[in-house]
């Protein structure tokens, strides 16, 4: 008898502190796993990576500053080479020269045509060593316009899409964040699902021995039968094997924890039961419009649109191929770098190139219609996936409040449980009751009491996936992440 109370106190008490281990709360968890976990790391160096393709982005639209080789051939030449006479003959001549040139540019994407815009200077200098001659070419200034015609502007559609792909990267992080709760939640009660279990296969096994010694005394005086002693030992022979399973039920369980957490140390620990529940109501109308403010997915479906007109205008863009090319510089030739600058002459040239198809055999049309299918089918596509978003919310919300209700019955639930089970108890010792009776009552109070840490597990698991869903915390009545504050 003084087993069964002592695994009955442990059972009571199951999550009080062991001198020596470490004792995490439900927020604890949480607060390690975002912040050391591996998850965490991947969802930190994918914010990283998409912040810098972003900069990327932005860096498509402001002047760059380049220097760039011209050399008009090699950079030095000392060889033996055909050269071409002015009568068609060729005459090997030995050649050693030195050709250097440079151009500094100051190139200027233009984002509303899609055009570039450059001012450069180039210089070239030959130097004749076989012949001791030198001489310098160069444009100290040249404005060049490069212009394509009906083409696709990729800078015109990158400037509506990539702010907003940017901005979803950001969403994505808070997402992120609330997911790393919720599987840190379904890792935490699946720990104490393990702990649990072990505290009432321990008790059934001590509880089991005792009744064991308890039918062998009776069967000793004859009051019972040698069919309820077996039956007895054979349940006892079960609750061994229930604790050994349990025990390896709960290593696996701390051990994905431990992995999901981060934990480097080998240190022993428990989880404390949490018992409050937050109390709050949650109308399904302000889900789905925090939701709507805030879900990465929900500005993904005007991204979406918009990638899909953006490969119609890429589709139509590449049917003709017409660029014009203009120029206007000063250059010089002379013996010194001097020379150059001194009345320079003027060079302007201008470039009109085009590859128009005339006969094609349908191609541009079928290349046209291929995206125009392909724009009309997103549409459908992203349209279901609004109404999935919606339903998805609305489910939830609707899941949420019925699991509220069920934690309260199955807290009740094993509150009587437990008290059936101590009654039936008694009237066992007493021979009031047999042994089938007391192990009904026994497996109804194991029941409700998995049936109410099952229930637990479900209502926070339920609060942080509509966290997530949601990006709101309807408890403390904040944004998780607000698009209306600039970072």
């Amino acid at each position: 008898m003084n087993k069964i109370l002592l695994c009955l106190a442990g059972l009571v008490l199951p999550f009080i502190s062991v001198q020596g281990q470490n004792t995490f709360t439900m927020a604890d968890v949480i607060q390690r796993a975002q912040s050391q976990s591996p998850m965490y790391r991947q969802i930190e160096t994918r914010k990283e990576t998409r912040y810098w393709q972003y900069r990327t982005y932005r860096t498509n639209y402001n002047p760059q500053v380049r220097l760039i080789s011209n050399n008009a051939g090699p950079l030095y030449t000392n060889s033996i080479s055909p050269i071409r006479q002015p009568d068609g003959s060729i005459e090997y001549i030995p050649i050693n020269q030195f050709n250097p040139g440079l151009n500094l540019s100051l190139q200027q994407p233009i984002q509303w045509t899609g055009g570039m815009l450059s001012f450069n200077s180039i210089y070239n200098y030959f130097n004749n060593i076989s012949g001791n001659t030198t001489q310098w070419n160069g444009t100290p200034m040249n404005i060049m316009l490069n212009q394509p015609l009906l083409a696709y502007n990729p800078l015109k559609w990158d400037k509506k899409i990539e702010p907003i792909r940017y901005e979803e990267s950001k969403r994505d992080y808070a997402e992120g964040m609330e997911a790393i709760s919720r599987e840190a939640v379904n890792y935490f009660f699946n720990v104490l699902q393990a702990q649990v279990n072990l505290q009432i296969s321990q008790f059934n096994l001590a509880n089991n021995d005792t009744i064991y010694q308890i039918e062998k005394g009776r069967y000793n005086i004859g009051t019972t039968s040698e069919d309820k002693l077996l039956q007895v030992e054979l349940q006892l022979l079960r609750s061994r094997q229930d604790v050994a399973q349990a025990q390896l039920d709960l290593q696996t369980a701390s051990l994905q924890l431990r992995t999901f957490m981060g934990l480097r140390n080998s240190d022993a620990f428990t989880l404390e039961l949490p018992r409050e529940i937050p109390e709050f109501q949650v109308n399904e109308e302000d889900a789905l419009t925090h939701a709507k403010e805030t879900r990465s997915a929900y500005i993904a479906f005007e991204r979406r649109k918009l990638e899909a007109d953006q490969a119609v205008a890429q589709a139509r863009g590449q049917l003709y191929q017409v660029s014009v090319t203009a120029s206007f510089g000063l250059n010089n030739v002379g013996n010194s770098f001097q020379e150059l600058h001194k009345d320079p002459s003027r060079q302007q040239f201008a470039n009109l190139t085009f590859n128009i198809p005339l006969v094609d055999w349908g191609r541009r049309k079928a290349v046209t219609r291929t995206a125009d299918a392909n724009k009309r089918l997103m549409d459908y596509i992203i349209s279901q996936d609004e109404v999935t978003f919606e339903q998805e919310i609305l489910t939830q919300v609707r899941q949420f409040e019925m699991l509220k209700l069920q934690i309260e019955i199955t807290k009740k639930s094993d509150e009587v449980a437990q008290n059936r089970y101590t009654v039936a108890q008694n009237r066992y010792l007493i021979g009031k009751i047999d042994i089938t009776n007391l192990n009904i009552a026994l497996t109804e109070k194991d029941t409700a009491k998995r049936s109410y840490i099952l229930a637990l597990k479900s209502f926070w698991t339920a609060y942080y996936d509509l966290r997530r869903l949601t990006l709101y915390d309807f408890a403390e009545g904040k944004y998780l992440y607000n698009p209306f504050v600039s970072e």
